[in-house]
């Protein structure tokens, strides 16, 4: 069989190698980490030093981390009307959140449906800012959440602006680095985050891994209930093997993220200067804007992801559509349609995104899989019409 070519990156990372190190070291450790005899501690040890690897990651302090099952259950934990602010419980009265994010924050966590409220994005998917000020006028205390950087067009929202002006209308934002930690910087304190989310299997981790970090505001209540681990944050026997590889993963990441960075975008822009010069049509969107150093969703004008991504996989390409959703088939992208693109072109969407072990040769099998994959469907197109 020929070579494979995975550039299918944000959707999950493969395993890295000193994750997968950590996890087999964790599983040979009996005790429950919450136990006191010793072999509990040699758990509550493994459990509190990825503890402080992803809190270093994050920029943040190692009390300030809640391990959770992943992403999903942290944005749950932390999309909660009841906080706790200061030392005071306090309650907001709604959710705001982009029109762009992930399907785990617009199910609006645990706010009712109709105290949640979307903000528009720009045509490059950038959040309208004048929109959320606007919103944060309306009164009453608001949580807003907003993605560090979209999973689709790679487009880094001004997360540090937006912390900005929703604290100075007394606001609590939220913000899901899920695509962000460890491909560019996502220290807490300087995104002016109160509530950050992170999850392990985009940087390196297991499967079944992520945190939420804490940066004042907490949430009032868990969502899971039972035996008070994490600090009463989040009940249930730890996964310590699963958060061993998350802290392991998270360390490795921050000693190579700008390397990396620096590589993976080189890649990606070589990508898509010889893409847009082998076909002039194509649309690479939020191109104008900063992005993921990895990341680029592409169009091509008669293109339908849902039959390319079946000839790009027969071609040993491992790519996504940008509207892939959990059960496999191909929909329509929110994200494309909230930045006002003709369904047409984004029923044509597909994204490409790299790792740091993408090389130059992978590039070239995409390219030239990607001259065959096109030409042959446009053809077929041309025919049936």
């Amino acid at each position: 069989m020929s070579a494979r070519a995975y550039f299918d990156w944000n959707a999950t990372a493969p395993l890295r190698d000193e994750a997968r190190a950590a996890m087999l070291a964790a599983l040979d450790v009996t005790g429950a980490a919450s136990s006191v005899h010793s072999e509990g501690r040699a758990a509550r040890a493994l459990v509190e030093k990825a503890r402080g690897q992803v809190a270093a990651l994050a920029g943040a302090e190692a009390k300030s981390v809640i391990f959770t099952s992943g992403a999903t259950e942290a944005n749950m934990l932390a999309l909660t009307p009841d906080l706790v602010v200061l030392g005071k419980r306090v309650v907001c009265d709604r959710l705001i959140v982009s029109a762009i994010e992930h399907a785990s924050v617009l199910g609006g966590g645990r706010f009712a449906a109709d105290n949640v409220g979307l903000l528009p994005v720009t045509g490059e998917g950038v959040v309208d800012l004048n929109a959320l000020r606007a919103a944060l006028a309306e009164g009453g205390r608001a949580l807003v959440s907003v993605m560090h950087a979209n999973n689709e067009t790679g487009v880094v929202q001004p997360i540090a602006e937006i912390a900005g002006i929703v604290h100075e209308a007394g606001g609590v934002l939220h913000v899901d680095a899920a695509q962000t930690a460890g491909r560019i910087d996502c220290a807490i304190g300087s995104l002016g985050a109160d509530m950050l989310t992170i999850s392990s299997h985009k940087l390196g981790g297991p499967q079944g891994a992520g945190a939420l970090v804490l940066n004042g505001p907490q949430p009032a209540a868990p969502v899971i209930k039972g035996g008070g681990q994490e600090r009463g944050f989040r009940a249930g026997t730890e996964n310590v093997a699963g958060i061993s590889g998350f802290g392991a993963a998270a360390e490795a990441t921050a000693r190579s993220r700008q390397a990396a960075a620096t590589r993976m975008a080189a890649l990606r822009d070589r990508f898509e200067t010889h893409l847009n010069a082998e076909l002039p049509g194509a649309v690479i969107f939020g191109a104008g804007m900063p992005r993921l150093p990895n990341t680029s969703l592409v169009a091509v004008p008669g293109l339908k992801a849902e039959t390319a991504l079946i000839a790009f996989d027969l071609n040993g390409i491992a790519v996504s559509s940008g509207s892939a959703c959990s059960s496999g088939k191909v929909g329509a992208s929110h994200v494309l349609a909230a930045m006002g693109v003709e369904p047409a072109l984004a029923a044509g969407a597909i994204r490409v995104s790299l790792g740091w072990t993408t090389t130059e040769a992978d590039v070239e099998i995409l390219l030239n899989a990607w001259k065959k994959v096109v030409a042959t469907l446009l053809k077929r197109h041309a025919q049936a019409a």
